[in-house]
């Protein structure tokens, strides 16, 4: 369910999908010089340059979760030397576009259409260059967690590829070692060839990998993910089986895990567009000290009794009632309440569920899943409504389930009919809706977002269109 009184206006994007590979050893007039366009509105779109830099313009592109900031320097003109990547202030590599481009095909190799993949895209291959490729004084080589927040870097800036080209200089020392990270943790696969064919050198970073957790867990600690999610996402709990009886609910299904801390933050996401992180806590009402201590349950308290939420989710009452509310919660395994926030300040709610221990679940077409989950929402706070912002927590929520557990294939939800706002929101980070259904007390429709719609298309890196 998606309970929520938000106002949104943005129409939704189309793209487009590749799944293959072939190269091609020169660029057309045309395209280099879209490449060109491309970089220069990239430079206009990011965030305004370092005011202490030495340097040309800086440019931030993002901040990782664990805070180190990403900066770029675009040169002018851009053809005139290779593009360097900063994180925390020091250059840790370059890269420079080669004149020659190249597309990922898959299915057509070995096929009459192999030489003629023309509706797949094309793009320029980069060049990974060693920050010493750019200042004698650099590094020769890259660490892991710092090749990592590049790839970041590189899949905001050409966040509508679904695949970035690129070759590992041979300038860089530990060039080996990092092919093997991209080609082992999924984040970059080589070219699709026969038996007896030599590949490319190309390798090809995945946009779809690399929102879904790549090269992360195991490898460094500066994923989405945090504290107890983090840990199940690498080693997830097993498949034990259980059961729910509840006057709603009879259903079979999988043990959930045990639950976070209260207080614990779960999910840590940098969104370019509004230039803050969103950030996911379990929900803390118990009255240790901490940072969370009062602050969750206040702010619960006081959105639940505003009228607008409250037509929604019709909760309004003393603080008792929310306590007890939250409490029957933190017991029930099939629901996790979230607080949501903007860098440190609180907006809102939300509940995720899994669908077979809800009693929409008999309304699904065509059943639910065992890691099917669900979703209720309130944006609790006038000044963190709108487009941009809405858009940024529904798909981090989205990012955050399909990442917590990689079995969860599909999310449910099931809003109002009668709310406009909520269905255009769903639309717009690319669910679909399948049917309606009345409950007792409302009509509401099915909506639905597939693991393979939400990273094939260009949802999680919520970067402003270029």
């Amino acid at each position: 369910m998606i309970k929520t009184s938000d106002t949104m206006s943005s129409a939704s994007s189309s793209y487009q999908i590749t799944v293959c590979c072939f190269t091609k050893f020169h660029l057309s007039n045309m395209h280099a010089d879209n490449s060109l366009l491309r970089l220069k509105a990239i430079q206009n779109a990011l965030s305004p340059p370092l005011k202490d830099s030495a340097y040309p313009p800086w440019k931030k592109v993002l901040i990782l979760p664990d805070d180190a900031t990403v900066d770029v320097l675009f040169p002018n003109p851009p053809e005139a030397q290779s593009i360097q990547i900063a994180i925390n202030r020091k250059v840790v590599c370059a890269y420079r576009i080669l004149a020659r481009s190249a597309r990922l095909v898959v299915s057509g190799v070995g096929t009459p259409h192999e030489d003629k993949s023309d509706h797949i895209p094309q793009f320029p291959v980069l060049e990974i260059l060693p920050a010493s490729a750019v200042d004698p004084s650099g590094n020769q080589s890259i660490s892991i967690e710092d090749a990592w927040g590049v790839l970041n870097a590189l899949h905001t800036i050409y966040h509508t590829q679904e695949v970035i080209p690129i070759v590992v200089s041979s300038s860089l020392a530990n060039g080996e070692e990092i092919t093997k990270y991209l080609l082992e943790s999924g984040l970059a696969r080589k070219k699709h060839v026969l038996k007896g064919v030599s590949p490319d050198p190309e390798l090809f970073l995945l946009r779809i990998s690399f929102w879904q957790g790549a090269g992360t867990g195991g490898y460094h600690e500066r994923g989405w993910l945090r504290g107890k999610t983090d840990l199940l996402a690498r080693a997830p709990f097993p498949w034990i089986p259980s059961f729910t009886r509840t006057p709603l609910v009879i259903a079979a299904h999988p043990l959930r895990p045990s639950k976070p801390q209260p207080g614990e933050l779960v999910y840590r996401k940098y969104l370019p567009m509004v230039h803050q992180f969103l950030e996911f806590h379990y929900m803390d009402i118990e009255e240790k000290d901490g940072p969370t201590k009062g602050r969750h349950l206040a702010a619960f308290h006081k959105w639940q009794n505003n009228p607008i939420v409250n037509k929604g989710w019709g909760e309004a009452g003393p603080l008792e009632k929310h306590i007890q509310y939250v409490k029957e919660l933190h017991a029930k395994p099939s629901v996790l309440p979230l607080i949501m926030s903007w860098d440190g300040e609180l907006m809102g709610y939300t509940e995720l569920t899994y669908i077979k221990e809800d009693h929409v679940a008999p309304h699904v077409p065509y059943g639910v899943g065992d890691y099917d989950r669900g979703l209720h929402i309130l944006v609790g706070e006038e000044k963190f409504r709108g487009n941009a912002r809405s858009q940024g927590w529904m798909s981090g929520i989205m990012h955050y389930l399909f990442l917590a557990d990689p079995r969860t294939d599909r999310i449910i939800g099931e809003p109002k009919e009668s709310n406009p706002a909520v269905l255009k929101l769903s639309l717009d980070i690319g669910m679909n809706i399948e049917s309606r259904f009345d409950f007792p007390y409302k009509r509401s429709v099915i909506t639905r977002l597939s693991r393979d719609r939400f990273f094939k298309y260009d949802i999680p890196s919520h970067v402003q269109p270029l």
